[in-house]
Protein backbone atom coordinates (compact mmCIF):
# COMPACT_ATOMS: atom_id res chain seq x y z
CA UNK A 1 0.00 0.00 0.00
CA UNK A 2 1.26 3.25 -0.70
CA UNK A 3 1.35 6.14 1.77
CA UNK A 4 -1.27 8.13 -0.39
CA UNK A 5 -3.92 5.26 0.21
CA UNK A 6 -3.21 4.68 3.77
CA UNK A 7 -3.44 8.43 4.96
CA UNK A 8 -6.88 8.51 5.45
CA UNK A 9 -8.41 6.80 8.41
CA UNK A 10 -10.92 4.31 7.10
CA UNK A 11 -13.45 4.92 9.02
CA UNK A 12 -13.10 8.75 7.30
CA UNK A 13 -13.40 6.67 3.96
CA UNK A 14 -16.30 6.22 1.82
CA UNK A 15 -17.76 3.00 1.28
CA UNK A 16 -16.02 2.79 -2.31
CA UNK A 17 -12.62 3.75 -0.67
CA UNK A 18 -13.26 1.02 1.95
CA UNK A 19 -13.83 -1.61 -0.32
CA UNK A 20 -10.93 -0.63 -2.71
CA UNK A 21 -8.77 -0.79 0.75
CA UNK A 22 -10.01 -3.72 1.82
CA UNK A 23 -9.75 -5.66 -1.35
CA UNK A 24 -6.00 -4.34 -1.41
CA UNK A 25 -5.01 -5.76 1.99
CA UNK A 26 -6.71 -8.76 0.88
CA UNK A 27 -4.48 -9.19 -1.70
CA UNK A 28 -1.65 -8.61 -0.24
CA UNK A 29 -2.56 -10.62 3.08
CA UNK A 30 -3.55 -14.14 0.32
CA UNK A 31 -0.02 -13.50 -0.79
CA UNK A 32 1.38 -14.03 3.16
CA UNK A 33 -0.51 -16.69 3.25
CA UNK A 34 0.69 -18.21 0.11
CA UNK A 35 4.13 -17.88 1.08
CA UNK A 36 4.07 -18.23 4.93
CA UNK A 37 5.26 -21.69 5.49
CA UNK A 38 7.83 -21.24 2.65
CA UNK A 39 11.23 -20.69 2.89
CA UNK A 40 10.52 -16.90 1.51
CA UNK A 41 12.98 -14.97 3.08
CA UNK A 42 11.43 -11.43 2.81
CA UNK A 43 7.77 -12.80 4.42
CA UNK A 44 8.46 -10.83 7.87
CA UNK A 45 8.97 -7.41 5.77
CA UNK A 46 5.77 -8.28 3.98
CA UNK A 47 3.98 -9.09 7.02
CA UNK A 48 5.79 -5.34 8.64
CA UNK A 49 4.69 -3.56 5.62
CA UNK A 50 0.87 -5.14 5.54
CA UNK A 51 0.79 -4.84 9.07
CA UNK A 52 2.18 -0.71 9.08
CA UNK A 53 -0.69 -0.14 6.29
CA UNK A 54 -3.60 -1.83 8.43
CA UNK A 55 -2.10 0.48 11.34
CA UNK A 56 -2.17 3.62 9.66
CA UNK A 57 -5.57 3.28 8.03
CA UNK A 58 -6.62 2.01 11.54
CA UNK A 59 -8.58 -0.72 10.11
CA UNK A 60 -10.52 -2.43 12.74
CA UNK A 61 -8.89 -5.96 14.30
CA UNK A 62 -12.68 -7.86 13.20
CA UNK A 63 -11.80 -6.62 10.02
CA UNK A 64 -8.88 -8.29 9.72
CA UNK A 65 -9.79 -11.31 11.05
CA UNK A 66 -13.04 -11.33 8.40
CA UNK A 67 -10.33 -11.33 5.81
CA UNK A 68 -8.18 -14.09 7.35
CA UNK A 69 -11.50 -16.29 7.62
CA UNK A 70 -13.12 -15.38 3.89
CA UNK A 71 -9.28 -16.40 2.32
CA UNK A 72 -8.93 -19.33 4.49
CA UNK A 73 -12.76 -20.42 3.20
CA UNK A 74 -11.62 -19.00 -0.69
CA UNK A 75 -8.62 -21.80 -0.24
CA UNK A 76 -10.82 -24.87 1.45
CA UNK A 77 -13.09 -24.42 -1.43
CA UNK A 78 -10.48 -24.30 -4.16
CA UNK A 79 -9.03 -27.54 -2.44
CA UNK A 80 -12.12 -28.70 -2.59
CA UNK A 81 -12.81 -27.96 -6.50
CA UNK A 82 -9.27 -29.89 -7.50
CA UNK A 83 -10.21 -32.49 -5.36
CA UNK A 84 -7.84 -31.92 -2.49
CA UNK A 85 -10.61 -31.36 0.29
CA UNK A 86 -8.49 -34.17 2.46
CA UNK A 87 -5.69 -31.13 2.92
CA UNK A 88 -8.35 -28.75 4.19
CA UNK A 89 -7.29 -29.65 7.60
CA UNK A 90 -4.19 -28.55 7.04
CA UNK A 91 -5.94 -24.76 6.42
CA UNK A 92 -5.87 -25.04 10.51
CA UNK A 93 -2.27 -24.27 10.36
CA UNK A 94 -2.72 -20.59 9.33
CA UNK A 95 -4.55 -19.94 12.26
CA UNK A 96 -0.35 -19.05 13.25
CA UNK A 97 -0.76 -16.72 10.15
CA UNK A 98 -3.28 -14.83 12.11
CA UNK A 99 -1.62 -15.21 15.09
CA UNK A 100 1.45 -13.75 13.71
CA UNK A 101 -0.11 -10.98 12.09
CA UNK A 102 -2.39 -9.54 15.39
CA UNK A 103 1.12 -10.07 17.33
CA UNK A 104 2.58 -7.28 15.19
CA UNK A 105 -0.67 -4.99 15.13
CA UNK A 106 -0.39 -5.53 18.92
CA UNK A 107 2.94 -4.48 19.25
CA UNK A 108 2.25 -1.65 16.99
CA UNK A 109 -0.49 -0.74 19.33
CA UNK A 110 1.87 -0.94 22.02
CA UNK A 111 4.72 1.08 20.66
CA UNK A 112 2.51 3.77 19.93
CA UNK A 113 0.90 4.04 23.47
CA UNK A 114 4.31 3.94 24.66
CA UNK A 115 5.71 6.82 22.70
CA UNK A 116 2.69 8.84 23.89
CA UNK A 117 3.50 8.91 27.79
Amino acid sequence: MSQSEIMLIFEQMNPNQQKQILQKIKSEYRQVLIKYFSNDRNIKEKIDKLINGIFCANIPVPLIIELHMELIDEFSKQLKVEGRGDYSSLLLDYRLTLIDMLAHLCELYRRSHTSKI
